[in-house]
């Protein structure tokens, strides 16, 4: 008869990929050169690209525990730009429309988490960041500003924490072996210190995005899966 100690060495180990939604959909864009998105092709790629991560693991077995998705429910109030001083209702924005149906596709595939935070409304407009360095350089006035130059000014409010939380729970539950976190800064990194003095294989995939130097001492790999055009390709 197999030990039990036998028996948990042929058990596959199981693997949990967290995925900050604000950082994905921005390198998706880039990646697949596109302004306009669609919400199934889009769901599918994600799909594709986490589980590229389990075929692609070496020498050992992996099998998916869970796919955690962190964004935010879309803005839906009406709000005056302040250019044009018409009323926008960003309900029926394309964006609004992409986000609800994106997650709506998130929702059917099998072992999809949605971690949903919220949208802190701060209740103002400002200027593009280029359009305002264009105005502080004297190269655009204030008159010259169009409707396009302004955006609604909020941000993502419980997200972070979000992913903060979740790791530190399934490794101190011991529901994974690895964690593979999709994301391309450094706030995940007191998160990723408990995982890994826990044991834990901490891997990060930025979306061939470049990371600080200094963050590789905190992860146990660095590796991307999602299939780049040639003209991404370094």
């Amino acid at each position: 008869m197999p030990t039990l100690e036998l028996f948990l060495c042929l058990m596959n180990k199981k693997t949990a990929i967290l995925v900050d939604g604000g950082f994905f959909l921005k390198r998706y864009r880039s990646l697949v050169r596109s302004k306009t998105l669609d919400p199934v092709k889009t769901a599918n790629d994600l799909w594709a690209m986490c589980l590229r991560h389990l075929d692609q693991a070496k020498g050992e077995r992996f099998d998916l525990y869970r796919i955690f998705y962190y964004d935010c429910l879309p803005y839906e109030k009406k709000q005056h730009n302040p250019i044009t001083k018409k009323a926008i209702d960003f309900s029926k924005t394309e964006l609004y429309k992409f986000q609800v149906a994106f997650f709506e596709e998130l929702r059917k595939k099998r072992k999809v988490a949605l971690r949903l935070g919220v949208l802190d409304d701060r209740n103002k407009w400002i200027i593009k960041p280029n359009k305002t360095k264009e105005l502080l350089s004297g190269a655009i006035q204030i008159s010259d500003l169009t409707e396009n130059d302004v955006q609604f000014d909020f941000s993502q409010k419980m997200v972070d924490m979000k992913i903060g939380l979740d790791i530190a729970s399934i490794t101190l539950k011991k529901q994974v072996d690895q964690i593979i976190l999709i994301a391309g800064d450094s706030d995940f990194v007191p998160a990723a210190k408990l995982a890994r003095r826990e044991g834990i294989d901490f891997l990060l995939d930025p979306m061939w995005n470049p990371i600080k130097p200094n963050l590789f001492e905190h992860i146990d790999g660095l590796h991307s899966t999602f299939k780049q055009q040639k003209s991404e390709k370094k």
